[in-house]
């Protein structure tokens, strides 16, 4: 009985990690397609609008300015 239960825990403990991993790397994904592309962070504020919120606070935390104006300034160029 007491070993069932460890097997059973190690194989959630596992799966968990398995979880975390394939999380963490879908998100760098996504952060670093953002990151490159301008036309993707278009597509993301006309679906996902709070995800490239986040995304526009990450880059100005870690010192980088002015991306998100010269992308209003493209998607309004392209409006026109």
């Amino acid at each position: 009985m007491a070993r069932t239960v460890e097997l059973l825990a190690k194989n959630i403990f596992k799966g968990v990690l398995v979880a975390e991993f394939v999380g963490i790397w879908g998100i760098y994904i996504l952060f670093n397609k953002m990151n490159i592309s301008q036309d993707f962070r278009q597509t993301m504020s006309k679906k996902s609008p709070f995800i490239l919120e986040v995304h526009y606070q990450s880059i100005r935390t870690s010192g980088m300015y002015g991306i998100r104006e010269q992308d209003q300034e493209k998607y309004l160029k392209s409006k026109s």
